[in-house]
């Protein structure tokens, strides 16, 4: 299984911040370049530029963090929230699972950019022909802000390999997918309520209902 070259990208941003801005520079525009020729390859040319647009955003913040902290080596895990989600489900031949960690590191009092996990596995077993067992697997990249008290903004990339196995094999599929949800939330504390919707949502492949979806995000 290869490496989404966006979850490359953002971790060699991270470690930017232990290096001169020269460099940093360099290793963004590299970074970059891997996204646009790893979306061609997967004929995604139309959402290329939107994803690029919200990748340089969180360059120029990581910019401004650069030049106003003296010592981020020792203060870049003080200023790390974790949090995710974990859920299972078990019943009437049906079982689910959902693991979902993420870690956000808070630039400032206003902006987070972190990284995220994503998997799930569900099975259904009532002996007929659709009977099936799933697993999706991947990551994602999380930009958030709170321009104003009470309310966040965000922004998440995900990219996902879908794994489906039925009784008839026939069926089968093995596919990866990105989403990328724009959402916003009412903010209290670590916690926020909100709604988000995949601008690159496919009715014939997401593993979503549909575009538009509720959220729930607490972080420590």
């Amino acid at each position: 299984m290869k490496t989404c070259p966006y979850i490359e990208g953002i971790l060699l941003f991270i470690k930017c911040k232990s290096k001169n801005k020269e460099k940093c520079s360099d290793d963004i525009d590299f970074c970059i370049f891997i996204t646009i020729e790893f979306a061609k390859k997967q004929h995604y040319e139309k959402h290329i530029y939107l994803s690029i647009t919200i990748f340089l955003v969180c360059s120029l913040f990581f910019y401004q963090s650069n030049g106003q902290q003296d010592k981020e080596g020792s203060n870049f895990w003080n200023n790390v929230r974790f949090g995710g989600n974990v859920g299972a489900n078990f019943g009437n031949n049906f079982t689910s699972i959902l693991i979902a960690p993420q870690a956000i590191y808070q630039v400032n009092n206003t902006v987070g950019l972190g990284v995220g996990l994503n998997y799930s596995y569900s099975e259904r077993d009532l002996n007929r022909f659709d009977d099936f067992k799933s697993t999706v697997a991947g990551g994602s990249l999380i930009a958030i802000a709170s321009p104003i008290d009470y309310l966040q903004v965000s922004a998440d990339f995900e990219y996902l390999n879908v794994n489906r196995n039925f009784a008839d094999a026939s069926f089968d599929d093995n596919y990866w997918i990105p989403a990328l949800f724009l959402g916003a939330g009412y903010r209290q504390g670590n916690f926020v309520i909100g709604a988000r919707y995949d601008v690159l949502y496919d009715n014939e492949r997401s593993i979503y209902n549909n575009g538009i979806q509720p959220f729930v995000r607490v972080l420590f």
